[in-house]
């Protein structure tokens, strides 16, 4: 089998980790010990887990977030989500081909005894938001439970390489994800008043106001006097015909895969969507040496920030806006993708096709809340509040703050007079944290050409300042003083390269005139030095959009081991030095079209829009067209919906179906919703409860 995992990454430290022996399909295959079999399956090169037992299709990983069922297999005769279930010496994993076998012998459970807790607080959720409110929680010794689904706490901040926005001083900006989840963890440990229950999947909130959550495979019930949801979100589908083949996966797996379980599961990759999810897995996927053909988005500007697509341009991955994904082909996998440019109503122009090779399509087109939980806790009358993206989708240093925010609400509900009131400040800024990218402006043009200076290629508003904390000189400030505006330099560069470090957007390079005024050094960071650069190589550089500014001869490279970054310095004429932003790392044959457009032979009513049962698009539009806008009608008369993942992926498309044929929302009878949150086996629950 062929070894797909990394062994080289510029942020992430490759530790030895021990063998694990496992079968697939009766073959022996070696697995990395507590890593989950979707992982160990893909470093091993096998990406087809199964086939579907209604159509045969091939089925992988999508979500790698227990949400969906496409992963399902066969774990010692038990079937099993491959993204949650993790390998154990000895285990037999077969693939699902069609529906499990029954076995000769009736089943017979044996109902464990039930375990029941009271506690004051139940954070459901140890991301970002979790644990910030926990943390508060803790500090005025809270009886509180906080449990999380996964082995470790840090939510998406895991998979988190790059450095992040916001406000240095509330939600730790220009440290990187990883780093921040540690830097929580760590913190939340030293009060004991917090419990953690890790591996641990909130089912219910009950009627009675007790939460079913199965822990380590048990079941327990837990009664909170306050719940605070900070499940996270889920990632929404596409419908484009071949959206059921294998080897499409959503932002979190590929993230998950590359940067938690150093797998590499492609190598040559294509994203649809532009936000900053989609945006951030291209820059991870070149961190882990993975190549990407290109990023396609629908609107006519990519909705994540302008720094983000300018670092993927400028790095040689060309973005597509205006375009949509129209098909993806293949035999059981992905091989290839047609997208098109689209009008303002966003229909595909035809005409206007463009096919690439590639492996692997990713999927970044936004996020549903989770707030079934605070949902169901409304209806059993307990009190209960939100924080992170189960409240409202937005920035991790968004849900950080806010969850401070709802920690202190909290402790204030549970009878802690001695907490003070929050400051009106802290939900302003709270607004700026969350708030969407703002005014495009033009450099800064006031910058002298003499001495050392930073160029800030920074210029679009966002909520982010710790450019502006780490100077010695305080040379740096915003241009209002307000945590959106643009960063600006008037002042006395000592050329100390702090600024260009610690910018998360990897923005800021450093102009020096001091030994040569007509051809100044220009310094730019980088991170993605698994692909190496030394002294003496000439690169391509390149402009804020992408543009060559031609080939220069690299000067120097500093390593900053510290901040895993590496300076590039080249020495250049005056006349491009300010507009130096990076230099090219991907060759330009890696984007190239095919010769030939690719015009799909599938309707766009191909497309599935029920993953777990085979109904596609053109089955919901006939409905729609007859009358029927219930979903649980739909439900019944095409089982959309009634499949493994309860409605988590296609009700979001049958929404969409429904708006597109102009039916208000108002005029939906929404899905009944099946009660647990995931599928659990029925041993799992004790006799009588």
């Amino acid at each position: 089998m062929e070894n797909h995992r990394i062994l080289k990454h510029p942020i992430l430290p490759i530790e030895e980790r021990e063998d694990v022996l496992f079968s697939w399909n009766g073959e022996p295959l070696l697995a990395k010990k507590g890593e989950m079999i979707s992982s160990a399956l893909i470093a091993n090169g096998i990406n087809v887990f199964g086939h579907h037992h209604k159509d045969g299709s091939a089925q992988g990983i999508f979500c790698a977030n227990g949400q969906c069922a496409k992963c399902t297999v066969i774990a010692d005769g038990v079937a099993v989500k491959s993204c949650m279930t993790a390998v154990t010496s000895g285990m037999e994993v077969r693939s699902l081909e069609g529906l499990p076998e029954l076995p000769e012998t009736p089943f017979i459970p044996k109902f464990p005894p039930l375990e029941k807790l009271e506690v004051e607080v139940l954070i459901i959720g140890g991301g970002p938001a979790g644990l910030s409110a926990a943390i508060e929680l803790g500090k005025y010794n809270i009886d509180t439970l906080l449990i999380d689904d996964k082995q470790a706490l840090g939510g998406k901040l895991v998979l988190q390489t790059h450095k992040f926005f916001g406000s240095e001083e509330d939600s730790n900006a220009g440290i990187r994800g990883i780093d921040i989840g540690k830097l929580l963890a760590q913190e939340l440990q030293q009060y004991s008043s917090v419990k953690v229950w890790l591996n641990s999947t909130a089912l219910f909130v009950f009627s009675d106001k007790k939460v079913g959550i199965l822990k380590d495979g048990v079941y327990k019930l837990v009664t909170p006097r306050i719940i605070l949801n900070a499940a996270g979100a889920r990632e929404k589908f596409l419908r484009f015909p071949g959206n059921n083949l294998a080897r499409i996966y959503g932002a979190g797996a590929f993230q998950t895969l590359v940067n938690r379980d150093l797998v590499r599961p492609t190598n040559r990759l294509f994203i649809i969507g532009g936000g900053n999810v989609g945006l951030i897995a291209g820059y991870h996927a070149l961190q882990a040496g993975i190549n990407v053909v290109g990023l396609a988005e629908a609107m006519p500007q990519c909705g994540g920030y302008k720094v983000h697509s300018d670092k993927l341009k400028r790095l040689g991955v060309p973005i597509y806006t205006s375009h949509t994904i129209i098909n993806a082909e293949g035999k059981e996998t992905v091989e290839r993708i047609t997208i098109a440019e689209v009008d303002s109503k966003l229909h595909p122009i035809s005409g206007t096709e463009k096919s690439f090779a590639c492996d692997t399509l990713l999927i970044a087109v936004g996020l549903n809340s989770l707030s079934e939980f605070t949902e169901e806790a409304k209806e059993a009358g307990i009190q209960v509040f939100a924080a992170g993206d189960a409240q409202e989708i937005a920035e991790a240093s968004s849900a950080m703050f806010n969850g401070k925010i709802a920690g202190l609400t909290i402790a204030k509900e549970c009878g802690k007079d001695e907490v003070e009131a929050i400051p009106s400040e802290w939900y302003a800024k709270a607004e700026v944290l969350k708030s969407h990218p703002g005014a495009i402006k033009d450099y800064q043009k006031d910058l002298p050409e003499t001495g050392v200076f930073p160029v800030i290629h920074c210029i679009q508003e966002i909520p982010c300042n710790p450019c502006t904390t780490v100077c010695p000189t305080n040379s740096i400030h915003t241009e209002d003083g307000g945590l959106m505006s643009l960063p600006v330099y008037s002042g006395n560069c000592i050329g100390c390269y702090k600024c260009v470090l610690i910018c998360p957007g990897l923005a800021i390079t450093l102009v020096d005139y001091r030994k040569d005024k007509e051809n100044p050094l220009v310094t730019m960071p980088y991170e993605v030095f698994n692909i190496p650069k030394s002294e003496g190589e000439e690169i391509e550089l390149m402009d804020i959009e992408g543009n060559s500014l031609g080939f220069y001869t690299i000067i120097s490279v500093i390593d900053v081991k510290k901040r895993h970054t590496q300076l590039i310095k080249v020495q250049v004429p005056k006349a491009i030095a300010r507009k130096i932003a990076s230099f090219r790392i991907q060759a330009k044959e890696v984007s190239e079209p095919l010769p030939e457009p690719v015009i799909p032979d599938k309707m766009p009513d191909e497309a599935m829009i029920c993953l777990c049962e085979r109904v596609k698009a053109g089955d919901i539009r006939k409905l729609i067209h007859s009358g029927v806008t219930n979903l649980n009608q739909i439900k019944a008369i095409t089982r959309a919906g009634m499949g493994p993942c309860g409605a988590k992926t296609c009700e979001n498309l049958i929404l969409q179906l429904l708006r597109e044929e102009g039916i208000p929302i108002e005029k939906v009878v929404p899905n009944t919703k099946r009660p647990l949150f995931i599928e659990v086996p029925l041993e799992k629950f004790p006799d009588g409860d």
